[in-house]
């Protein structure tokens, strides 16, 4: 009898995906259009720490967001509403991750020759949204003090693929046993790259530091 044949299905869509992103990204460069892929778990605070984000920046550069999820379009009515930008909703159809393809269609919504920033605030979920390069020019995750100061040693890809981690939520940090040097140490561990910001998004402290970085990462990329 014939051996079984194995075809490794999995591979090859992310090859093709890594194709995608890089073509993506190319056509971004040459637009002069930044694309930031924001991730997280489910309520670490995305959405508020964007909206105080977005407030500090949109005087000097011209922003898109898009909102991914599985369905509803909430945090895209609360982002236009709260900051007055450009926001669409990007349903995945059951899928708990964006790829280059899906991020593509996004960005065909909105007017890039009247944008310098787009950010794509991705599914909650710390596992799919690593996996699959949206043809961002950075990536960034929120990590919230009370989902344990010991995530990067569960979710490393996440971790891994991450140019700037938030620590988010510092205001409760008393009352919950995590330790911000512990985490920052689990991070670099797995990418000695890795930016750490805590912020409470809340309050806004911490914010105007993520503000710079983005600022500096836009500016670099349109001159380069």
């Amino acid at each position: 009898m014939d051996a079984l044949r194995v075809i490794e299905i999995k591979k090859s869509v992310f090859a093709d995906n890594d194709n995608d992103a890089d073509a993506l990204r190319k056509e971004l460069k040459e637009k002069g259009v930044f694309l930031l892929n924001l991730m997280s778990a489910p309520g670490s605070g995305k959405t508020t720490t964007l909206i105080q984000t977005i407030n500090r920046l949109k005087a000097s550069l011209r922003i898109g967001v898009m909102e991914a999820d599985i369905d509803s379009d909430v945090d895209a009515r609360k982002m236009r509403e709260a900051t007055g930008v450009e926001s669409i909703q990007l349903h995945t159809g059951g899928m708990c991750h964006l790829d280059a393809e899906m991020t593509r269609q996004g960005l065909d919504a909105l007017d890039l020759n009247a944008t310098d920033l787009v950010i794509l605030e991705n599914v909650g979920n710390l596992v799919c949204p690593a996996e699959f390069d949206t043809g961002a020019v950075r990536n960034a995750m929120i990590l919230s003090v009370p989902e344990g100061d010991d995530k990067p040693l569960k979710y490393p890809l996440m971790f891994s693929v991450c140019d700037v981690v938030l620590i988010n939520k510092t205001d409760v940090m008393p009352y919950f046993d995590f330790s911000l040097e512990r985490c920052k140490k689990y991070i670099h561990e797995r990418n000695p790259k890795a930016q750490v910001i805590p912020i409470c998004a809340k309050t806004g402290e911490g914010v105007d530091v993520f503000v710079q970085w983005l600022k500096d990462q836009v500016n670099n990329w349109k001159q380069k």
